[in-house]
């Protein structure tokens, strides 16, 4: 992406990269390439043009995928280059971490200020709620709601459903990006999450009874189950930004579900 145009006439004092080409595990894995060039393209143009055009700050998203396989619960920021990422999601990880690494450089050679922010798993209205790329909450309210609708005894799901996730609602996720934008100027990496983690197997029965599906929950655990477990460590996040979670993980749920049920005949 270049600057220009009508860009350039607005003379932006700060970039908010929040974008991603990304989905659950099974686009991961069908996508394992192309998550890494358009992620890493995403990041390494817009750092660039942000440091051609004399942008103040340039603030990024990364991805809680950045982490090792089996880094120790809760993760802590310390932990980010103490292994391999889960190898479903790898590609996005790495490349989503390497524009840590290129703001400290821009900021040490160029003195371009940034920031760099790692929230764990998002979810909330307007949520991508595709089958094959949507993350794990969306998809499952969608799968819930169908089989309710359509009368189906049971639904599938993918793997054993003993992996652990955490969820941040994205109204949380807001409040703390902005909160970075305002009181940070280095690519320090800073975790936003709940502090809390649910299984898998627990979060399906939890969708279930709230979008009130009564049928057989089924597992196929010829699928991967992905990173056995996601917790966040948020210390960093209270003691830099002065930030912590509001929503609870069944109101926030409840929102998601709401917008869904509203929405649900005009999504594809």
């Amino acid at each position: 992406m270049v600057l220009r145009g009508s860009t350039l006439d607005a003379r932006p004092d700060v970039v908010i990269h929040l974008a991603a080409e990304v989905g659950g595990i099974g686009a991961n894995l069908d996508n394992p390439g192309r998550y890494f060039f358009a992620n890493m393209a995403m990041s390494l143009h817009l750092i660039e043009q942000a440091r051609v055009h004399g942008i103040e700050k340039f603030v990024q998203t990364g991805t809680i995928c950045a982490y090792p396989c089996h880094t120790p619960v809760p993760f802590a920021e310390e932990n980010l280059w103490e292994g391999y990422p889960e190898p479903t999601n790898a590609p996005y990880g790495i490349a989503k971490k390497a524009a840590m690494v290129m703001l400290d450089g821009y900021r040490r050679q160029y003195a371009l200020n940034s920031a760099y922010l790692l929230p764990v798993n998002l979810y909330g209205p307007r949520d991508n709620f595709d089958l094959h790329s949507s993350h794990v909450v969306p998809a499952l309210i969608r799968k819930c709601i169908t089989a309710r609708d359509s009368g189906a005894d049971h639904i599938e799901c993918w793997g054993t459903g003993s992996a652990s996730r955490e969820f941040l609602y994205v109204d949380d996720a807001a409040e703390g990006i902005i909160r970075a934008t305002e009181v940070m100027d280095d690519p320090t990496p800073i975790n936003l999450g709940t502090c809390s983690e649910i299984t898998i197997k627990d979060l399906v029965e939890l969708i279930a009874r709230l979008t009130r599906f009564e049928g057989e929950i089924r597992w196929d655990a010829t699928k991967p189950d992905g990173q056995p477990r996601r917790c966040l460590d948020t210390q960093r996040a209270r003691k830099l930004l002065d930030w912590e979670a509001q929503v609870g993980f069944e109101e926030g749920l409840g929102h998601t579900i709401e917008w869904f049920e509203a929405n649900k005949d005009s999504i594809d």
